[in-house]
C-alpha cells in the first residue's frame, strides 16, 4: 500500500497545476476514506525533493522584476489573480510538503488529517482561481510570477517548528489581512465568478492559519517550551521580510493567533531594532 509520505512526494514531482491538484485531491479523497473506514494509510517515509516540480510557465522572476498592475483595470485584475493562483500553487506543495518532509517526528493523526485537508482545500483553491482567469481570456501561466515563494520552506526544510512559525502563522496569516481588499476589488468590479472564488479562500485560509497555531502550540507543549518566545526566535531566524500592519486582528485571533504574537515583530521593524 502507498504511504503518505509516498503520495505527497507524488505530488510534489507533478510539475503541471491542474494534474498536481488532481492527483492532491486524489490523495486527500484516499487518506479520509480510510480514516472513516478505520484503517489509515501508513505514514511511511519518502524523500521530498528540496523543490517541487514546476511547469515551464509562468516563468519565475525575482519578486522586485515582477511587474505590477493597477488592479483598476481587467488587464490588472486577470494579474492580481494570476498571482492568487501561483500563491494557491505553492500552497499545495507546502502543505504536503509539511507532511512529507517531517514524516520521521511522532504526531498524532490529527496533524496528518488537518494538513491533507489544508492541502485539498488549496488543491480547490487553485483550480477556482484558473477557472477566473481562463473566464477573463487568460490562463495560468501568461504572466510572470514571484520566484520567492519556496525559499521559507528551503530555510525550514531541517527545522519542523521553523515551518508552522513562518509558513501558516505569518505568511498564511498575511493572506488574513490582504484578501478583504481584494475581495472589494472584484466586488466593485462586477466580477462575481472571482468575488465567489476568493470569498471561499479567506474564509478556508482562517482554519490553515488555526492548524499551524494549533500544532506549533502542541510542539512547544510537549517540550515545555514558551510558544511566544519560540515564535518571535524563529521569525527572526527564518523570516525575510517585516512583519508590516494593518493587522486583520479579528480573524487572526479566530485562527488562534493573539497580538502579543505578531504586534512585537512589526514594532521591531518599525523602530528598526
Amino acid at each position: 500500500m502507498q504511504s503518505l509520505a509516498e503520495r505527497a512526494v507524488e505530488v510534489l514531482t507533478t510539475a503541471d497545476g491542474r494534474a498536481k491538484t488532481a492527483l492532491g485531491r486524489a490523495h486527500a479523497a484516499a487518506w479520509f476514506a480510510a480514516r472513516a473506514a478505520g484503517d489509515p494509510l501508513p505514514i511511511g517515509r519518502a524523500a521530498p525533493p528540496l523543490r517541487p516540480a514546476r511547469p515551464e510557465r509562468p516563468e519565475l522572476l525575482p519578486p522586485r522584476e515582477v511587474p505590477r498592475r493597477r488592479p483598476g483595470s481587467p488587464q490588472g485584475r486577470i494579474a492580481l489573480l494570476h498571482a492568487v493562483a501561483h500563491i494557491e500553487l505553492n500552497a499545495v506543495d507546502l502543505h504536503f510538503d509539511i507532511v512529507a518532509r517531517f514524516a520521521d517526528v511522532p504526531m498524532p493523526l490529527g496533524f496528518y488529517d488537518d494538513w491533507i485537508k489544508a492541502a485539498d482545500e488549496e488543491c480547490k483553491h487553485f483550480n477556482m482561481i484558473c477557472d477566473c482567469l481562463e473566464a477573463m481570456g487568460s490562463h495560468y501561466g501568461a504572466l510572470p510570477a514571484h520566484a520567492g515563494m519556496w525559499r521559507a520552506a528551503e530555510d525550514t526544510a531541517e527545522d519542523m517548528l521553523g515551518r508552522l512559525a513562518v509558513v501558516p502563522m505569518v505568511l498564511e496569516a498575511r493572506g488574513l489581512d490582504v484578501t478583504p481588499g481584494m475581495i472589494d476589488i472584484f466586488r466593485k468590479a462586477g466580477e462575481t465568478q472571482a468575488l465567489d472564488a476568493l470569498s471561499v479562500i479567506y474564509a478556508e485560509e482562517v482554519g490553515h492559519v488555526a492548524y499551524g497555531s494549533k500544532w506549533f502550540n502542541w510542539l512547544c507543549g510537549r517540550d515545555g517550551l514558551d510558544p511566544k518566545e519560540v515564535f518571535h526566535g524563529l521569525v527572526r531566524k527564518y523570516f525575510h521580510g517585516a512583519l508590516k500592519p494593518p493587522f486583520n486582528e479579528e480573524k487572526r485571533a479566530e485562527a488562534g493567533l493573539p497580538p502579543d504574537f505578531y504586534w512585537p515583530l512589526a514594532e521591531e521593524w518599525e523602530t528598526g531594532d
